[in-house]
């Protein structure tokens, strides 16, 4: 609980001098209207006015006081119009007589004084509150139009502090920013306000003491707390809760700046690297066709030793491998950049499968492959030289991964107007977070990166195919069942139909 320090001979003062004032006012205005009395009375008395009429004119009197001044000085002047009339109206003979009658006036009188002083303190109050929140509803709107003028590229908190202090003419702000762990304050705080904000955030206490002036709210965005706020000043609990929802709106619209400058950022930056990696590709490839075309003419000249011709061919092997990989880049950069022009034609599906398998026939020399396919006759629209590359990543994939002696199964079947292609097979089990990201470029899950060497572009060259053709990729992975890699592609035959 913070509370500023005030000296206690101070207060006493302010109260004295207060108390006087109010003593001096209070009597001041009683006597004015005691005078009115008087005056009126001696009026009555000079011209012989009936009673009726001297107490309507004492009413006028009463009236006013009620209405301007109060209920207890309005009691006053009643009570001096009744003396008054009775010492200048009443003659000594007749004061048994005049006492019912002044005691029903100054009933009447003081009726009519408490009924006109509550309805006036009633107006009052009402117009006071309206003024003052008239005032607030200013402050607010002030606050919400500085609010969506300020600079996202920067922290909002310190921005807030500085903005709920200066509007809201407070004695002192503190914003505590639960995502930054930070703490911002503008003001005087007689204590650290870090401990009072964090309180506040995780024990979620919204609440207002009128007695020391603070006011205390969770800062939430819907039902999840993202900050607190603390104020110390007068302020009204709507007008505190109001300024907690204009700060949570302003958290929120920051993050989601920042976001979209990350996503932004990111893009560029990918867009970056892909241009990049275009041009090493192209840059490698000329190199690459040189020494594949000498390694190729060495072994064509013949009289080369056992170890010579072996080194040959190792290199020959290796410049395949890097000439494969260029390959892969090189598409992988214009599949990104939207440069691939997809070259639709009728495909039949069996004769994609064995030309892959054929090219992968080192890779799968020691391995079991059964091919299972629905329809042997399928025939599908498509561009065959992505879809061999889809169904190369998938096949290699499972080559890398699959524990030795099981069976890698390609499946392709017919299921709501897609060709379903599969490729299961035997290995570690992808983990649940791991099956998304797999499939973006350089993503490699934490049960593969160990197993088999691999850059992370092959599944997502495979994801960017699937796509291309309207279609779709996904992952099942399991202990028991094994792993599935599936990509489905609208079943498109070469008449058009589905």
């Amino acid at each position: 609980m913070v509370q500023s320090y005030i000296p206690a001979r101070s207060i006493l003062a302010r109260r004295s001098r207060g108390s006087g004032v109010r003593v001096l006012l209070f009597s001041l205005e009683c006597a004015l209207g005691i005078i009115a009395v008087v005056l009126i009375a001696a009026l009555a008395q000079w011209s012989r006015w009936l009673l009726p009429v001297s107490v309507l004119l004492y009413l006028l009197i009463v009236l006013p006081t009620a209405l301007l001044c109060g209920f207890w000085q309005a009691v006053i002047v009643s009570l001096a119009a009744v003396i008054g009339q009775t010492a200048f109206t009443v003659h000594r003979s007749q004061l048994a007589l005049a006492a019912p009658v002044n005691s029903v006036t100054v009933l009447v009188f003081v009726m009519v004084a408490l009924t006109v002083s509550r309805l006036s303190a009633r107006v009052t109050g009402h117009a006071r509150e309206a003024e003052l929140w008239g005032g607030q509803m200013y402050d607010l709107y002030e606050f919400t139009r500085r609010t969506l003028q300020m600079n996202l590229h920067v922290e909002p908190g310190p921005q807030l502090a500085e903005l709920v202090h200066e509007i809201f003419a407070l004695e002192a702000v503190a914003v505590f920013d639960a995502d930054l762990h930070e703490v911002y304050q503008a003001g005087y705080w007689s204590v650290d306000p870090l401990e009072l904000a964090q309180n506040v955030y995780y024990f979620e206490t919204s609440d207002d003491d009128p007695s020391i002036g603070i006011g205390r709210r969770v800062v939430r965005l819907g039902t999840v707390p993202v900050g607190s706020l603390v104020v110390r000043g007068e302020t009204s609990p709507l007008t505190n809760n109001a300024i907690a929802s204009l700060i949570a709106i302003t958290f929120d619209r920051y993050r989601a700046f920042a976001n979209e400058s990350r996503i932004e950022t990111e893009r560029r930056t990918e867009q970056l690297r892909a241009t990049v990696l275009d041009s090493l590709a192209h840059a490698y490839k000329t190199p690459l066709t040189a020494i594949r075309a000498a390694g190729t003419g060495l072994m064509e000249m013949g009289r080369l030793s056992p170890g010579q011709a072996e080194l040959v061919a190792l290199i020959n092997e290796q410049t395949g491998a890097l000439n494969e990989l260029t390959t892969r880049l090189l598409t992988t950069a214009r599949l990104d950049g939207g440069e691939v022009a997809i070259h639709a034609e009728p495909v039949a599906v069996g004769p994609i499968i064995e030309e892959v398998l054929a090219s992968l026939k080192d890779r799968l020399a020691s391995m079991k492959v059964a091919v299972d396919l629905a329809d042997e006759g399928l025939v599908l629209c498509c561009d065959r030289q992505l879809m061999i590359m889809l169904l190369t990543q998938y096949i290699d994939n499972a080559c890398k991964y699959s524990i030795f002696g099981t069976t890698v199964t390609i499946r392709v079947f017919l299921a709501h107007a897609e060709a379903i292609f599969s490729v299961h097979s035997y290995g570690p089990v992808i983990p649940v977070a791991d099956r998304e990201r797999i499939f973006d470029r350089y993503y490699r899950s934490s049960n593969y990166s160990n197993r088999a060497p691999g850059t992370g572009i092959g599944l997502s060259v495979a994801k960017r195919v699937a796509q291309i053709h309207g279609g779709y990729v996904w992952v099942t992975s399991d202990e028991h069942e094994g792993t599935a890699f599936f990509a489905a592609i609208p079943a498109i035959t070469e008449k058009g139909t589905s």
